[in-house]
């Protein structure tokens, strides 16, 4: 008889959920105007951030969430394969998806997986983002569960502190078998400032994790929001 397999996600106190929000950013580049394509995301309902590409002049990245994956294989590609998308030049190699996941220690499970992505991503006062993915070595998966934690938290400290300062708020992504350079992790880092985004990820490279245990990371896609999708209770800008 074979074990029964659990893939829900799981939070303190007996949490489980089997939902979570899928996230991806798509980049492109030959835009010269942003406003046609922020019009065209807000026409159709698209849970999204655009932003402006600071190294691409002509650059801009989409960053679309769902709890439905099936929608950035219909729904999102609709609106982008058509104006003012279609005239625009794919940049695949800075493409990343991702789902929010748990790691069982969470107080309020819906929270951490729905909500506060959607908080962090599309806060009209954190324009600044800079996103990447990563991959762990192949040690840091044998290593005890026990040494794995020690790691985690000296990276996660870091990241508290510098998101209660209101310097850096991160959204995390899990992308195994997602993502097509074979990442573990999508990283989201946002702010009102990029210079604190860029000293946080300066900060992390002295940690074990990042210093012993990752094999890659990046590429960097480093914008600004020129318009987000609004939560409830607030209002788009263009």
């Amino acid at each position: 008889m074979s074990a029964e397999i659990d893939v829900r996600e799981r939070g303190a106190n007996q949490q489980a959920s089997d939902r979570r929000l899928f996230m991806q950013l798509q980049v492109f580049t030959g835009c010269f105007d942003g406003k046609p394509l922020a019009r065209a995301l807000e026409s159709a309902r698209v849970e999204a951030a655009l932003y402006q590409d600071v190294n691409d002049p002509r650059g801009v990245g989409v960053l679309a969430m769902s709890e439905d994956p099936a929608f950035f294989a219909v729904a999102l590609p609709d609106v982008l394969n058509a104006d003012p998308f279609a005239a625009l030049s794919l940049r695949p190699e800075l493409t990343m998806f991702g789902r929010t996941y748990a790691s069982g220690f969470e107080a309020a499970l819906d929270d951490w997986l729905f909500q506060r992505p959607r908080r962090t991503a599309l806060n009209p006062a954190w324009p600044w983002g800079i996103w990447y993915p990563l991959r762990r070595t192949g040690a840091f998966a044998r290593l005890s569960p026990q040494e794995q934690g020690t790691i985690i938290r000296e990276h996660s400290v870091i990241g508290r502190a510098y998101g209660d300062a209101d310097l850096a708020h991160d959204v995390r992504l899990a992308c195994a078998g997602l993502d097509m350079h074979d990442n573990d992790f999508v990283i989201g880092l946002v702010g009102r400032e990029l210079h604190p985004l860029s000293h946080l990820v300066q900060a992390m490279r002295k940690t074990v994790q990042t210093s012993q245990y990752i094999e890659t990371l990046g590429p960097f896609f480093i914008g600004r929001a020129i318009w987000q999708s609004p939560l409830p209770g607030a209002s788009s800008r263009g």
